[in-house]
C-alpha cells in the first residue's frame, strides 16, 4: 500500500517535478505477465525515477547496505527502500549471485516486473560496462521476456557522491521486448549465457549511445583505486625540496 502512497502521492510528483523526465517507448513494457527490465546504472536516482513513471509496480534488486545501516537512520533508509519495492541482496560471497537469482525468479514467479542493473553496480564514469551473467539465468529460467531500459542522463543529474541533484533533463528509454525462447533448457551452459547476457548489453547501449567497456565495473573500480592509492604513497614517499 504504501508502494502506491510513495509512487503517486510523495516521492513521485517530486522527481518528476525536479528531473522532468521525458518517456520513450513505454509501450513495450507489458500490461500483465512477468518481465525482466534490464537498464544501465548511472545514478542513485534511478532506483526511484523508473518506479515514478511505470504504470505497473516493478521490484529491484538492491544492494544490502541499504538496509543495514546502524541507527535509526539506518532503519529509516531500510523501511524507505523496502516501501519503495527493494529487494536486499547481500553482493558479497560465493552464494551471493545465487540469492540474487533466488529473490528475482520469487518475483517473475508472482508474475510481476523485475527491475535489474546486469553491470551489478553503479557506472562510476557514465560510461557502460559489461554485464553479469544473472539476468540471462533469470529471463531462461523463469521464460519471460528482457525489455532493455536507458537512463540517460541521470549521471548529469546525480553523479556518485551528489546528494541534492543537478537540474539536467532526463531521459528514460525503452526498447523492444527481447525473447530468448530460442535458448530454453540452455540456463546451465556458459556460453549461452553470456552470448544472452551480450545481446541485453547491446540492446541497452543502442538505447543510451553510452561508450561501452568490455570490462566488469567493479573490477574497473577496483582498479583504479587501487592506482590512486599507490600514488598516493608514492607522493608520501617523495623527499621534500
Amino acid at each position: 500500500m504504501f508502494y502506491y502512497v510513495l509512487k503517486y502521492v510523495l516521492l513521485g510528483p517530486l522527481l518528476r517535478l525536479v528531473f522532468r523526465p521525458r518517456i520513450e517507448g513505454l509501450e513495450h513494457v507489458p500490461s500483465s505477465g512477468a518481465a525482466i527490465v534490464a537498464g544501465n546504472h548511472l545514478s542513485f536516482s534511478d532506483h526511484f525515477l523508473m518506479p515514478a513513471i511505470l504504470k505497473r509496480r516493478i521490484t529491484f534488486l538492491a544492494k544490502a547496505e541499504y538496509f543495514t545501516g546502524p541507527g535509526i537512520k539506518g532503519r529509516l533508509t531500510a523501511a524507505f527502500f523496502r516501501s519503495a519495492g527493494q529487494i536486499p541482496v547481500d553482493r558479497t560471497g560465493k552464494e551471493a549471485g545465487q540469492a540474487a537469482i533466488r529473490e528475482g525468479l520469487g518475483v517473475l514467479r508472482k508474475d510481476e516486473l523485475l527491475g535489474i542493473y546486469p553491470e551489478g553496480t553503479r557506472s562510476h564514469d557514465g560510461r557502460l560496462y559489461k554485464g553479469k551473467v544473472g539476468v540471462a539465468v533469470m529471463a531462461l529460467k523463469a521464460r519471460v521476456p528482457v525489455i532493455p531500459c536507458a537512463m540517460i542522463g541521470t549521471f548529469e543529474a546525480q553523479p556518485p557522491g551528489k546528494v541534492i541533484p543537478n537540474i539536467h533533463p532526463v531521459v528514460i528509454r525503452f526498447g523492444k521486448p527481447l525473447d530468448f525462447s530460442r535458448y530454453a533448457g540452455m540456463e546451465n551452459e556458459k556460453a549461452i549465457l553470456r552470448a544472452v547476457t551480450d545481446e541485453i548489453m547491446y540492446a541497452i547501449l543502442s538505447l543510451s549511445e553510452q561508450e561501452y567497456v568490455d570490462q566488469y565495473a567493479a573490477v574497473v573500480k577496483a582498479e583504479e583505486a587501487e592506482e590512486k592509492a599507490a600514488n598516493a604513497r608514492k607522493f608520501r614517499r617523495m623527499p621534500l625540496s
